[in-house]
């Protein structure tokens, strides 16, 4: 049932039919038929791609303006409130394989690939060739045949920790916000919520100013062997991670500012905040076995 007639939230709201999945669909398809294409540089391939994205942002808007709606005119009851946050708890989780995938790829490529590269078959052909992983050994580049320019590793000092302080510090702000809201304090959970968007976005900034720094001073890039691409892989992806965090908390911080969500029903907020917090203990983990190790 869609409709709320007597002004309590149904049993367990179905929406009208939607043409949002549908939009949705065909906006994908245009993406990956113009990413493909693109690749293998056929011209016409980024103008899909373009058209693509564009489609599923559209729809992406008007989808949560359409939930937004139904949930502050009280169409959403505790089943939904349960579905919502299951929900988010499987994302969260198929986005805890993601990036175990991709740790995974490090620890392989350091315990296994590249010492296997100096085995004793190996050391004949190349002798000079240093078996360690970049950031144990400095200048090591793990280029037997000489593919590789001469680069320098990444230390955590002091760029990376910054940024370790920026979103730690974010991760309080997000969590004083929340029990300022369930207070019902909500002046005090938008000064502290713009405050973890600002940060979020500093982050960004020193990130970008990492990989500028990294690219013209150290030479290290995407193409600098193993530890380049693993480098770039996992940093970026969380990048990009933080950056959808923090639109996410900045339209949830919109959100405040126009009254909605209450003391006791606010699952949008949390829902964003368990979302940063994963990025918070990611970039740990990235932290320590990136930065230090």
């Amino acid at each position: 049932m869609s409709s709320n007639l007597n002004g309590a939230a149904p049993y367990y709201f179905v929406p009208e039919p939607s043409r949002h999945p549908a939009m949705a669909a065909l906006g994908l398809f245009f993406v990956i038929m113009g990413a493909s294409q693109w690749v293998n540089s056929v011209e016409w391939g980024k103008y899909s791609l373009i058209l693509g994205l564009a489609i599923v942002f559209i729809v992406l808007f008007q989808w949560f303006m359409q939930a937004i709606t139904e949930s502050e005119s009280g169409q959403y009851g505790h089943k939904v409130d349960l579905s919502f946050r299951w929900s988010m708890s499987w994302f969260i989780f198929s986005e805890v394989m993601f990036f175990g995938a991709f740790f995974s790829a490090l620890w392989w490529m350091r315990v296994h690939s590249v010492p296997e590269l100096g085995n004793i078959n190996n050391a004949i052909l190349w002798p000079d060739f240093k078996a360690v992983w970049p950031s144990v050994s400095a200048g090591a580049t793990a280029s037997p045949a000489g593919i590789i320019e001469p680069f320098t590793a990444m230390t955590p000092f002091w760029l990376p920790t910054i940024n370790t302080a920026l979103l730690l510090s974010s991760g309080v702000t997000i969590t004083i916000a929340h029990h300022a809201l369930r207070e019902n304090k909500r002046e005090q959970a938008l000064l502290f919520m713009w405050l973890t968007v600002i940060l979020g976005l500093v982050f960004l900034f020193v990130q970008g100013y990492e990989y500028a720094h990294a690219y013209s001073d150290m030479n290290l890039k995407l193409t600098s062997g193993a530890y380049g691409s693993t480098f770039f892989m996992l940093t970026g992806f969380h990048g990009f991670h933080v950056f959808l965090g923090m639109l996410m908390l900045f339209f949830i911080t919109l959100r405040i500012q126009k009254g909605h969500f209450t003391a006791d029903k606010h699952f949008g907020f949390e829902g964003a905040a368990w979302y940063w917090h994963f990025v918070d203990v990611v970039w740990l983990g990235l932290y320590i076995l990136v930065y230090w190790l």
